[in-house]
């Protein structure tokens, strides 16, 4: 347990049974009342920001998370199948949690899991994927300029914005926080 007034971004805390990271934290004095803490919490599970008012001194429950290396290996039953490289162990992860991430998702990808006990709350994909292109969107041959692009897809289903001389069958380095083309491989 730690104090309201103790918070800083980047902590992680329970309220009300629901995991969140606060984002940011100012203490505010009124003139007429007490002082209180307003936080802006990123709940883990669903990636929605709220806002949040704490008293002054009040307790709030600090949580620890660990952090774990996990693969992908593949999907069953509408949940998603990862190894723990740690302890060697499989783990179901449900796709609320992963989100659009699972756009990136090809069988041996490694990312970083964030654990409460024995449940996944929130995965980081590598910054850089190379996927290979399985389908392009054709084009008017009419362009010629040097920044046009074309719509690709990758060997997991994701689309991306290509330059007009990547075609089927390129492999390609992907920025996947941005969902953008960085260079053929």
């Amino acid at each position: 347990m730690i104090l309201s007034n103790q918070l800083t971004p980047g902590m992680t805390i329970n309220v009300d049974g629901n995991i969140f990271r606060v984002e940011s934290c100012i203490k505010m004095n009124v003139s007429k009342g007490s002082a209180f803490i307003k936080a802006k919490l990123r709940n883990l599970m669903t990636e929605e920001v709220i806002e949040k008012n704490f008293k002054s001194g009040m307790n709030v429950d600090e949580v620890t998370l660990d952090e774990h290396v996990i693969e992908y290996l593949y999907v069953e039953k509408n949940n998603y199948l990862f190894l723990d490289i740690g302890n060697l162990e499989t783990i179901l992860v449900f796709p609320a949690i992963l989100g659009d991430k699972i756009n990136y998702l090809k069988e041996g990808i490694r990312l970083k899991a964030m654990f409460y006990g024995d449940s996944v709350f929130s995965v980081e994909l590598p910054q850089f994927l190379e996927l290979m292109v399985i389908k392009t969107k054709s084009i008017d041959n009419k362009l010629t300029m040097s920044n046009s692009t074309k719509e690709a897809i990758m060997e997991t289903g994701a689309k991306i914005e290509v330059p007009l001389f990547v075609e089927v069958g390129d492999i390609i380095k992907i920025d996947v926080a941005k969902s953008e083309f960085i260079q053929r491989v």
